[in-house]
């Protein structure tokens, strides 16, 4: 009897370790979606030579969250959710080489405060490193990096209420392609079911967030995608 119990439990954790798996899998393939997703705008960038009116704070923002998520999701911080970790190394590359053409293709002024930004991340990243190791043991460490990477995820998620606004405003989805809100969504879902299957509030909170706003922008693209609102003129990114 005891080997029954025995062989369910372990087949139930086999079950759920695929589970936990597979979220983490559908996280980390939704993410690389949203991470192309600027790949339009530089190349009009590298065309034309130029940053036009176009923001490089969004990518700094990005950069600076999947550097402190990804140091959430070290084994030395967080052990065994390594999903976690190269979805933001990912992220982190994909950020450094848009902010890297933006730089190169931007005016003086916008060149150098781009580039004072970017110091600037990098030394708040080794300060929360060496801060996380030095002054915090495993378990109080995990707690101080997760509140962090909440906070930078809540940000990021709650960027989109612009746009949100805007659609409401207008009543034209113009300016909120579906495939982007889609992806959004399904990204926050798959690692709101990672952060559930995990037991990790610093994973499931944030993106449960992040999937309620995606509900949102689906409802509202569904709600105004038949306006028969002539098109307007690109919205184009204010100057940095």
């Amino acid at each position: 009897m005891n080997k029954e119990r025995m062989s369910l439990v372990g087949e139930l954790h086999s079950v759920y370790s695929i589970c936990s798996f597979a979220a983490g899998i559908a996280g980390n393939l939704f993410a690389f979606v949203l991470f192309v997703s600027p790949i339009p705008t530089f190349r009009r960038i590298i065309r034309s030579k130029s940053t036009e009116q176009f923001s490089g704070l969004p990518y700094i923002y990005a950069l600076i969250n999947c550097l402190i998520c990804l140091w959430y999701g070290t084994p030395i911080v967080s052990p065994g959710i390594i999903l976690v970790f190269t979805v933001n190394s990912i992220g982190a590359v994909f950020q450094l080489v848009y902010i890297t053409i933006f730089i190169i293709n931007a005016e003086r002024s916008k060149k150098l405060k781009m580039l004072g930004l970017l110091l600037g991340v990098f030394a708040v990243f080794a300060a929360i490193i060496a801060i996380s190791i030095y002054l915090f043991e495993p378990p109080s460490r995990q707690t101080f990096v997760g509140y962090l990477s909440v906070i930078s995820l809540i940000s990021m998620f709650a960027s989109p209420l612009f746009i949100i606004n805007l659609v409401i405003k207008t009543k034209s989805v113009e300016y909120m392609p579906f495939y982007l809100s889609l992806a959004t969504f399904l990204m926050s879902v798959s690692f709101f079911a990672y952060g559930m299957f995990k037991n990790d509030p610093f994973i499931s909170v944030p993106n449960g967030i992040g999937a309620i706003l995606g509900i949102i922008q689906l409802v509202l693209y569904f709600r105004y995608s038949k306006s028969e609102e002539e098109p307007r003129a690109p919205l184009l990114d204010s100057y940095t």
